[in-house]
């Protein structure tokens, strides 16, 4: 029934639309083209001023009341070490795109209101006008060199690998159609190598168990991590592109079939810390309804998320993972109550080259 009331204004729409295209043009027989065309340009231009302050303020208001739900504004600081730069970054552009989008549309149907045709008026041609080209060539040009330096500067910081002598801890995310494998390293602190070629039904990453590394290294449902210590993370694919984006940490990284990538970030605030932020902002201490679906979450139902952040498939929407980030001794205590893959799933199998040894 509703779409078929929609179909029916959407006609009716069109026949009036018709019929005042019908009028229009008998009132222009009767009233001379050129006088009505004139009395047309002028409402065309009232009207691009009336629209010109509605828009505006549309985008101005739209802005002010969403901006808590903006990553970089209100209670979604960043979670990262790098974050602020990123942020700063996108402010910056921002601020500097904004004043030019504002400048553009003023003058944009400024033009339509004042320029509109008129009787017994002739259009002025102006071939050249060199200051006029220095103006919107050299301000843009300079604009844009300082964004382009800051970007670099930021992309050369945030995209810039581990030393060897820096105290880090590396994990590895493979992204599959729909799911994301996290592998940490075991006690030895290095994760082993793997092979696509070894792929099956139990070694889904294709682990290489001739690899001593391989066998302490341990597979999570969740991703687990301590606060103020430097991550490295592993980034591959099994089949298709996917992307590995922790939007609170600022971090998004293609996942390639057949090129490791890798991002580094060190995560500067803990789940819980970030969840009395939530809670310092009133408009997000609001009870869940439970028959209303849309309804905010409380804050203590908060978590980080790992998503996919390229459209993979069908399931793409199932790329989610939680992510937490809790105390050294936490992260201490959670690891070590996790076992080993192999000790898990493969030792004493027909997979286990080292079934009939010692080891």
């Amino acid at each position: 029934m509703t779409f078929i009331l929609i179909l029916i204004s959407l006609v009716l729409i069109a026949i009036v639309a018709v019929q005042i295209g019908k009028v229009s043009d008998l009132t222009s027989k009767i009233r001379g083209e050129e006088e009505v065309q004139e009395i047309n340009n002028k409402k065309q231009g009232l009207y691009s001023f009336i629209f010109l302050f509605v828009f505006l303020g549309g985008v101005i208001v739209s802005g002010a009341y969403y901006q808590n739900y903006f990553l970089g504004f209100g209670p979604h600081i960043p979670a990262s070490a790098h974050g602020g730069e990123l942020d700063s970054m996108f402010k910056v552009t921002l601020l500097l795109t904004g004043i030019v989008f504002i400048i553009t549309h003023i003058l944009l149907f400024y033009f339509s209101f004042k320029y509109s045709g008129r009787r017994n008026k002739r259009a002025a041609y102006v071939s050249h006008d060199n200051k006029l080209e220095l103006i919107w060539t050299g301000i843009p040009a300079v604009v844009m060199a300082f964004l382009v330096i800051k970007g670099l500067d930021a992309w050369n910081d945030v995209m810039a690998d581990v030393s060897p002598d820096e105290e880090y801890m590396e994990i590895e995310a493979t992204g599959y159609q729909f799911a994301w494998m996290l592998r940490y390293p075991g006690p030895d602190g290095l994760i082993g190598e793997k092979n696509f070629r070894l792929i099956d039904g139990t070694n889904p990453l294709g682990q290489n168990w001739e690899d001593t590394k391989n066998l302490d290294d341990i597979h999570v449902d969740e991703l687990v991590l301590p606060v103020g210590k430097k991550v490295r993370v592993r980034i591959t694919s099994r089949d298709v592109l996917h992307n590995f984006y922790l939007p609170h940490f600022r971090v998004k990284m293609d996942a390639v079939p057949g090129m490791p990538t890798y991002f580094v970030f060190t995560p500067t605030v803990t789940t819980e810390e970030y969840r009395q932020q939530l809670k310092d902002y009133d408009e997000y201490n609001i009870p869940v309804n439970p028959d209303d679906p849309e309804s905010p979450l409380l804050w203590e139902d908060f978590n980080f998320e790992l998503a996919c952040a390229e459209l993979c498939g069908k399931g793409h929407f199932s790329m989610r993972k939680i992510v937490r980030i809790v105390s050294q001794e936490e992260y201490d205590a959670w690891i070590s109550g996790q076992a080993s893959y192999y000790d898990a799933v493969i030792k004493g199998t027909d997979s286990d080259p080292y079934k009939n040894s010692e080891l």
